[in-house]
């Protein structure tokens, strides 16, 4: 069968060695962004320096929300928790016990999930929607931190439903990067202009909620 991730690498297991890799590193990564997260919660401040003192700033400054959820409780902790309460009830563990403070609590989490990576590889029917999560949880959080990085990375958005002569479908994992008008394949090369986009998201989704049939059959 296919890798539940990346759907394109063959395998024996729920999850590919090299998402299975990726996803350890990304686990053993999100201690530090959360850490990270920290310096993106406030805007910098206005206002220019006289004499080695900073011109005063009138009223609070505003909170980034999208770093805020990222670091409160339904953020990065939680969906780090939800998983590791997911995973020790599928292996018959007793649920984790919470340490005090939530950078503790993400560093516990996120530690214990990357210690258990290989066995759900191996034997979680859940294992690509976890990763799946914690892909997107590491995405969501490095785009602040490192935006450069994440740009150039792109968007996944799905498989390409491009057609060749043949009859055979593509299934190239599409991207798009900031600044592209057109999303490209870059296996077969295809484009999907804007006005393509509707159908092409139809596709996306139609070929997304029938991979667990096909997987199935």
């Amino acid at each position: 069968m296919t890798c539940q991730l990346c759907e394109t690498d063959q395998t024996d297991d729920y999850l590919c060695a090299r998402c299975a890799s990726v996803l350890t590193e990304q686990l053993r990564r999100m201690p530090s962004l959360y850490r990270a997260l920290a310096a993106f919660l406030t805007p910098a401040a206005r206002g220019a320096q006289h004499g080695g003192h900073a011109q005063a700033v009138d009223g609070a400054l505003p909170v980034s929300e999208h770093v805020l959820d990222l670091r409160g409780p339904g953020g990065i902790v939680g969906v780090l928790e939800d998983w590791r309460s997911a995973m020790n009830a599928a292996r018959r563990w007793s649920a984790p016990v919470l340490t005090a403070g939530i950078p503790h609590r993400v560093t516990a989490a996120a530690a214990a999930l990357a210690y258990s990576v290989d066995w759900a590889a191996r034997c979680w029917p859940e294992a690509g929607q976890f990763a799946q999560e914690i892909r997107d949880l590491h995405g969501a959080a490095a785009s602040v931190v490192h935006p450069r990085l994440a740009e150039e990375r792109g968007t996944r958005l799905g498989k390409c439903p491009a057609v060749d002569p043949s009859g055979v479908v593509c299934g190239a994992v599409l991207r798009h990067y900031p600044g592209e008008r057109a999303v490209m394949c870059r296996w077969c090369g295809c484009a999907f202009e804007p006005h393509e986009w509707g159908e092409l998201r139809e596709w996306i989704d139609y070929e997304a909620s029938n991979a667990p049939l096909e997987q199935a059959s």
